[in-house]
């Protein structure tokens, strides 16, 4: 698009997870000293675009032009940062100075970081930018060459992998021809989605196991209370192994929030595992939640479809937990700033660990625990009830006997726990195949009156149950979807007593440390 000294082409920049479309204008008019002006509210990395920019095109054997040159990165409201706009801007120079003309201009988006010889570098955000040029319709998007993997996983349109400036204006010239990265989702599903971690290497806990088996069906969220090391980090780690294998619709927006973080692994485009996050206690609100400014994702958004763990709960700020409370609730987290709101995806599975005192051995026959009531009252207060209520299941791991560790029986599989995890969330796909629900542990009120009913005798003992704990309404609910999982999981259309029973079983600690 050439008219006069005017250039015009299309680009992206990323607010939180979302690329937005920008118009990068370039003016080209006479002066008496060349001077380059960038105007569209730029940060600071992009206004130290214009060197880079001058540099790569002289390096790349084009002209620096001795003009004025105006650009305008459109909207002017819309904050713009990251170096990706170096190559669209440097185009943009190329054609507005007449070094050379495209008709591609309005079929293809650019983004792209140059450095100094003109060669390019990786961008982030390069999948939110494949799907929103998708989104708005577009033929393609020119990207660098390392970042061609990650955005291809976009299937509906062409992605043109660029090595350099010189590249780039070879292929918008038509004067080289460049074929678009393919697409290989299947490929990458095949080669990224093994785990290497297995049940099976957790001897004894089987008590345990039966309570993770319970919460990946469901997608309830567990803790665990225990002596130091009694398996309940390794327990933990090893959930995403017997949870359904992700969709493609999942891992790609898994992906997008490592993606704008630039945290995704080298020759691995894209997550083919459920993410697990093991932030340590001294991690800040932001740090957990998201924020910053411009707002950027959190711990519990990058545990987006997969395991939030957290470790030594109590020890964690209690300020920091409580942020938690709403995202656990909604599956969304939103910052909100003076001139915009950002929403970020954080539907995850919440497994917690805490000692059972401050030294750790409380309970535990082996070791003597000097910790007084008071000591332990303050320990375990630091994690609210309101937090606690959010909580699923609760349930002890002992100290493993030493004939468990030494026996040379291994303990129960992934593949045998998953299998169980699947028929359960069959039942679950089958039940609610006609709402927006996937998962008894995101039933509402009214789905849990409508599929938890009970018979007289297992009202009675949820009642006694709620009555001599003083559970709320929310627990009240939790216990009810538990149970349907745990009626799931025996393949039984009603809820029996034995299914309420051991669901409110796994409530227990709320009588015996937090009451």
């Amino acid at each position: 698009m050439l008219n006069g000294m005017l250039a015009k082409l299309k680009t992206f920049t990323l607010l939180g997870i979302d690329a937005l479309p920008v118009d990068v204008e370039v003016d080209l008019s006479p002066a008496a000293l060349p001077k380059t002006i960038l105007v569209g509210l730029p940060e600071t990395a992009v206004k130290e675009s214009t060197h880079r920019v001058e540099r790569a095109i002289v390096n790349s054997g084009f002209t620096r032009p001795q003009d004025r040159v105006v650009i305008n990165l459109a909207p002017g409201d819309l904050p713009k940062q990251a170096p990706s706009f170096d190559l669209p801007i440097s185009i943009g120079v190329l054609i507005g100075s007449g070094q050379f003309q495209s008709d591609r201009l309005d079929d293809y988006a650019i983004v792209g970081e140059l450095a100094l010889e003109g060669y390019t570098r990786p961008v982030k955000g390069a999948l939110s930018m494949a799907i929103a040029a998708a989104a708005e319709g577009m033929k393609g998007i020119i990207v660098p060459a390392e970042s061609a993997a990650e955005a291809a996983v976009v299937e509906d349109i062409e992605v043109i992998p660029v090595d350099s400036l010189v590249a780039a204006v070879g292929f918008l010239a038509g004067s080289l021809d460049i074929e678009p990265a393919p697409s290989r989702l299947e490929q990458l599903f095949d080669e990224f989605s093994t785990y290497e971690v297995d049940f099976c290497d957790v001897r004894g806990q089987e008590v345990a196991k039966r309570a993770l088996t319970l919460a990946a069906t469901g997608k309830h969220n567990l803790l665990m209370i225990g002596p130091p090391g009694s398996g309940k980090t390794m327990l933990a780690k090893r959930l995403p192994t017997i949870l359904p294998r992700l969709t493609a619709a999942e891992s790609i927006e898994t992906t997008r929030i490592y993606s704008v973080l630039g945290q995704l692994r080298a020759g691995q485009p894209l997550l083919a595992t459920r993410p697990f996050r093991s932030p340590h206690h001294t991690i800040s609100e932001p740090g957990l939640v998201g924020g910053g400014s411009p707002p950027s994702p959190g711990e519990i958004s990058k545990s987006h479809n997969g395991v939030l763990f957290l470790d030594e709960l109590p020890e964690f700020n209690r300020k920091t937990l409580e942020v938690m409370r709403q995202p656990l609730e909604d599956g969304i987290v939103t910052i909100s700033r003076a001139l915009r709101t950002s929403t970020f995806p954080c539907n995850f599975m919440l497994i917690a660990a805490a000692n059972p005192c401050p030294c750790g051995y409380r309970g535990d026959t082996r070791r003597q625990c000097n910790c007084t009531p008071p000591q332990i009252e303050r320990y375990m207060g630091r994690i609210s009830g309101p937090l606690l209520d959010r909580i699923d299941i609760h349930i002890e791991v002992p100290a493993v006997p030493f004939d468990e560790l030494s026996g040379r029986a291994s303990g129960t599989s992934s593949a045998a726990m998953r299998e169980e995890v699947l028929a359960g969330r069959l039942a679950q796909a089958e039940r609610f195949c006609d709402r927006t629900t996937r998962c008894n542990a995101d039933m509402t009120s009214r789905e849990v009156r409508e599929f938890c009913k009970l018979d007289k005798s297992s009202r009675d003992l949820l009642r006694d149950s709620v009555e001599e704990m003083g559970l709320s309404a929310r627990a009240h609910d939790k216990i009810l979807r538990v149970a349907r999982t745990i009626a799931d999981l025996d393949g039984t259309e009603t809820i029996q007593q034995v299914h309420l029973q051991e669901a409110v079983n796994y409530r227990l600690l709320d009588r015996d440390l937090w009451s």
